[in-house]
């Protein structure tokens, strides 16, 4: 048997702009999240992705990244907020409107 992937359909989900301002953020999370797995799993820094010997380029800070890669994180992060919408639920802020001034 084929795998057959079902996402979320969230093409119909508009997102405003103060939740589409969480991409960046979640982006640079996602981005930790990984590295620290990899960190833990006994990966180093390489030139070029090597998976013998564990290496890979991306085990840097997310703003040396480049930006295909900090897009691929990005995209992550936007489907994720998508599809919280498209399950039903409603994303809000606890900071008052100063807060974020």
């Amino acid at each position: 048997m084929a795998y057959m992937p079902r996402p979320i359909d969230t093409s119909k989900i508009l997102l405003d702009e103060p939740i589409r301002q969480l991409t960046e953020s979640l982006a640079r999370h996602t981005h930790d999240v990984w590295a620290e797995q990899r960190l833990k799993d006994g990966w180093t820094w390489g030139a070029r992705r090597n998976d013998a010997r564990k290496e890979h380029p991306c085990l840097i800070d997310y703003d040396e990244l480049p930006e295909s890669e900090k897009q691929h994180d990005r995209n992550t992060a936007m489907e994720t907020l998508r599809a919280i919408v498209a399950l039903g639920f409603e994303i809000t802020s606890r900071r008052s409107n100063t807060d974020a001034q």
